[in-house]
């Protein structure tokens, strides 16, 4: 069985100042791809404050609002930052336009969390001749010159499939299971990992077989569309493994309005444990979720202020995730921050 201890990071001694997440109402992030700013000035420093652009992927999901949340709420001038902000809907053009304006304005440091994995390092080493450290969020590169950034903080998503995988292979496949597969965003760290966690961990299972795998790109009206195409296709589905919360919500709309009961007639395992998806696994709907902790706000501060303070950081710094089963879930509910 996995383990179901707080999640928590490897660093230590977390930015007192970043404590205070969740107590201010922020958006999840401008809709025309644009900058927001945390406050201060255009361009470089802001004073004493540390100025930081970061790029987000977009607001695709509950897990990507309450990752904004997170660095929203963290990197506020109280805290010493003048935060930037930009949303790339989903584009990595985007992100490369909004990390070469951040280039141009002379910031202190920018992050980014990386739409695919790929084709990031012109740009990368732009900042780097530019003097600007770049840190990661969320997502890796597939860059094979690590000098181009200081550090990735996230999950380890491959053992999030994994998870997802012993789980369904210790108490679902005590005999033969034909598995359907909503992939995330192609090319995306999270949607290539999980996929390679979850069948790692069922290969030796010979009553695990995924008969279709398609993408949902992370959102719960793509995750509805794919499973219905699944279901039209397919008479004889028996688990959707959904590589997100959002997808797997969709999914259940879709069997919904098959007229089929989830997380009865067909199971459902996820990977993120977002409120809705929670409570979705708390009336039964979904059967298993691994977590993906989107907190990362008072990491990336940490980081951030290690960096310019010219201190060493890990270059792979690894957020601890748990899972849950209903009865987990329930119980975790009340408390939930996301």
């Amino acid at each position: 069985m996995f383990s179901t201890t707080k999640a928590r990071t490897r660093l230590t001694g977390v930015l007192a100042g970043a404590a205070v997440l969740a107590l201010a109402a922020c958006s999840s992030g401008g809709s025309d791809g644009g900058d927001s700013a945390g406050g201060g000035s255009e361009g470089g420093g802001s004073g004493d404050l540390i100025t930081v652009g970061f790029s987000q992927v977009g607001a695709e999901s509950g897990w990507r609002a309450a990752n904004t949340k997170s660095i929203q709420d963290t990197l506020t001038e109280e805290n010493g930052f003048d935060l930037k902000f930009s949303d790339a809907q989903q584009k990595q053009e985007n992100q490369i336009q909004a990390i070469r304006s951040y280039i141009a304005q002379g910031v202190d440091v920018i992050a980014f969390s990386p739409v695919v994995e790929s084709g990031w390092d012109s740009v990368l080493e732009e900042a780097k001749q530019a003097g600007i450290p770049v840190i990661l969020t969320d997502r890796a590169v597939d860059s094979e010159d690590e000098s181009l950034y200081e550090s990735f903080i996230g999950s380890d998503f491959v053992l999030e499939g994994e998870m997802a995988g012993e789980w369904v292979s210790e108490n679902l496949a005590t005999e033969p299971i034909n598995v359907v597969e909503l992939q995330g965003t192609t090319g995306a760290a999270p949607a290539i990992d999980r996929k390679t966690g979850f069948e790692s961990a069922t290969a030796d299972n010979p009553n695990v077989t995924i008969i279709d795998s398609q993408t949902g790109n992370f959102t719960r009206t793509e995750g509805k569309t794919v499973m219905e195409g699944f279901l039209q296709a397919h008479d004889d589905i028996d688990l959707v493994y959904a590589h997100n919360d959002d997808m797997g919500l969709g999914a259940i709309e879709a069997i919904e309005a098959a007229g089929m009961v989830p997380g009865e007639d067909i199971k459902i395992v996820t990977v993120d444990a977002v409120k809705d998806g929670m409570q979705a696994l708390a009336d039964g709907k979904i059967n298993f979720i691994v977590e993906c902790n989107p907190l990362l706000g008072p990491d990336l501060a940490e980081v951030i202020e290690k960096v310019i303070a010219g201190e060493e950081v890990e270059k792979r710094i690894v957020v601890e995730d748990q899972s849950f089963t209903q009865e987990q879930a329930v119980e975790a509910l009340p408390t939930r921050e996301y």
